[in-house]
């Protein structure tokens, strides 16, 4: 799972393992397993590996997490229905594994995304021409970035890379060609160079709602989460709206986004201001995910 996995990260640092034979093994199964799915049609891929997932995944250990998270985020809700939402959940991330191999088909069949973009959204894009675009572990976060282009974005991203670099290679190269501007892994240098493409113009795209142990609390879900100020410190240092987007799966390979833009508080406080816009951020976050529980990924360590 570790290819979708935000708590499944690369050593940090810069530090490489070496290419010793279990790196090398777990690199020909993932290919072995990357050409099985690209050789299946994409709905049938998706309904495979999520229909796996569903039933298998409740018996793996991130099962306790998942159930703890719904248990405080909806303690209205019954055990049952709780393990109902975990269901969807685990079949929404097979479904998202199975469908990145599919990613370029997604990406050229116009019918297989739709973007719903608030007015507000369209006049803050046409005014700044870029924009600090933020999503969430949700739907199929991999097709996020085809959103923001079809929004006219030229978009740089960022993403944590994986613990065995021969598989870290080969799924970067997935994702690159939906990032036109690049696409950086997490480093101690990497917010130099998304500064640098943003002073060219470029906006940037992050996915958000992952936990950053060195980062500021929010309260999410009625509990305080770690979380990386970086979007909302940017926004305000360069004066750029804040486009928020989540992808909502509405079929095997098919999706809808719903972007809507949040806007950086600004005054004297420049602590305060970062603070109010990630939680602002967040804020919007839970609400999309209150409304469709089934489709974010409860299984990662957001509080802990």
């Amino acid at each position: 799972m570790n290819f979708f996995d935000p708590d499944d990260r690369s050593p940090s640092e810069g530090a490489r393992p070496a290419y010793g034979f279990l790196t090398r093994a777990e690199h020909v199964g993932y290919r072995a397993v990357a050409g099985l799915l690209r050789a299946l049609p994409l709905d049938t891929a998706s309904n495979l590996v999520g229909g796996l997932w569903r039933f298998a995944a409740p018996h793996l250990r991130r099962q306790a997490r998942t159930l703890e998270h719904l248990a405080f985020a909806f303690p209205e809700k019954t055990l049952e229905e709780r393990e109902a939402i975990a269901r969807d959940m685990w079949e929404f991330l097979g479904r998202t594994f199975a469908e990145a191999f599919h990613l370029d088909e997604i990406d050229a069949d116009p019918d297989r995304m739709t973007v719903h973009a608030t007015d507000e959204v369209k006049r803050a894009v046409a005014e700044h021409g870029q924009a600090v675009v933020v999503s969430l572990h949700m739907g199929n976060w991999e097709v996020a970035s085809m959103s923001g282009a079809r929004l006219g974005l030229h978009m740089t991203g960022v993403y944590q890379g994986l613990k065995n670099p021969l598989v870290d290679r080969d799924v970067a190269k997935m994702r690159e060609p939906y990032y036109p501007a690049g696409l950086f892994a997490k480093s101690p240098e990497t917010a130099r160079a998304l500064m640098k493409k943003l002073a060219d113009g470029c906006s940037l795209a992050l996915l958000a709602d992952t936990r950053d142990a060195r980062g500021i609390p929010v309260t999410f879900f009625g509990r305080e989460a770690p979380t990386n100020p970086f979007p909302a410190a940017v926004a305000r240092a360069r004066d750029l709206p804040i486009v928020a987007g989540r992808i909502l799966r509405v079929g095997p390979g098919r999706f809808r986004a719903d972007v809507e833009l949040v806007r950086p508080v600004i005054t004297d406080d420049k602590t305060a201001d970062i603070a109010a816009t990630t939680q602002a951020i967040h804020t919007l976050f839970e609400r999309w995910i209150r409304e469709v529980p089934g489709q974010w990924m409860w299984s990662h360590r957001r509080w802990g």
